[in-house]
């Protein structure tokens, strides 16, 4: 399966030395590259490329370790810079097994156009150029983009690339978690088993014989509620709805069936817990990093 490189491009609005030092120095570059948990410069000779050693800790008990050299050129004194780079890493487990790519920093009238394509070989043989080609090398293009993004933040706003990424992990887990529970609770309670309580809900507000079908018919709008989550790029407008919602459904179930506040792990506490994380998720979804900021072709 063929594959195409991987490449990033972004206007950041600073000086050329900002950048520069943001993205050559290995402490700072590993602080804003999410590819990257930790790198370490190693000794080098005059004329030398400058080896290093990379860790990205992938789960507790995972931590990918990997090798690469870098030479950096300026075509003239107040011209481009770029940065080539050789990496890879010996570990089985590892899905890149070796890989080349530059970054180039380009002078703009204001402002540095920062920009990177690099491509690398897939390990596991065809099963994982496979995998790569549908999984990995998409999600590697959108940890570039994001952290892409989470630099020029940085640079033009002075915030640091940590609390970015709490804002934007913090926005997204919720995003995930609000998906699950409003599909959730459209599809089991509502749908498959038809609950009791939910029946008596909707006849002690619309007397009649429909409860039934009134009640799949809700749980088929919460369900597409809780895909429109994954699809809905304004987050914090799903939060402030959210907001007005929960506290109306929490009313609601008090009135129609009262005895229901008394029940352990009762629809009170329940919809008093998502306003809370609805309200968390307001205030961190503001002005959370995104990848979508980034070019991604030439």
């Amino acid at each position: 399966m063929k594959t195409r490189p991987i490449y990033v491009e972004i206007d950041i609005d600073t000086e050329m030395e900002d950048i520069w030092d943001a993205s050559q120095q290995p402490d700072l570059h590993a602080q804003w590259d999410l590819r990257f948990s930790s790198i370490h410069y190693l000794p080098k000779k005059e004329g030398e490329p400058q080896k290093f050693t990379y860790i990205r800790k992938v789960a507790p008990f995972i931590t990918v370790k990997g090798w690469g050299k870098s030479v950096g050129t300026r075509s003239e004194a107040s011209g481009p810079l770029s940065s080539s780079l050789h990496f890879g890493t010996d570990q089985w487990f590892s899905p890149i097994k070796e890989g080349k790519g530059y970054w180039k920093y380009i002078p703009q009238d204001r402002g540095v156009k920062f920009l990177t394509q690099y491509d690398y070989k897939p390990n596991f043989s065809g099963v994982g150029k496979f995998a790569d080609a549908i999984v990995f090398r998409p999600l590697m293009g959108w940890a570039t983009a994001l952290s892409f993004d989470v630099l020029k933040r940085w640079l033009e706003k002075d915030e640091a690339p940590r609390s970015q990424y709490l804002r934007f992990f913090i926005t997204y887990g919720l995003a995930m978690l609000f998906s699950l529970v409003w599909i959730y609770q459209g599809l089991i309670p509502k749908i498959i088993a038809r609950h009791p309580e939910e029946l008596a809900m909707v006849q002690s507000a619309i007397p009649g014989n429909h409860a039934t079908a009134i009640v799949i018919g809700i749980g088929i709008a919460e369900i597409l509620f809780g895909l429109f989550w994954l699809v809905y790029k304004r987050k914090k407008h799903l939060f402030a709805f959210q907001l007005v919602v929960f506290p109306l459904l929490t009313v609601a179930a008090i009135v129609s069936v009262p005895e229901t506040a008394m029940h352990p792990f009762n629809p009170v506490m329940f919809n008093l817990s998502l306003i809370a994380l609805s309200l968390i998720g307001y205030f961190s979804s503001g002005d959370a990093p995104t990848a979508k900021s980034c070019k991604r072709k030439r």
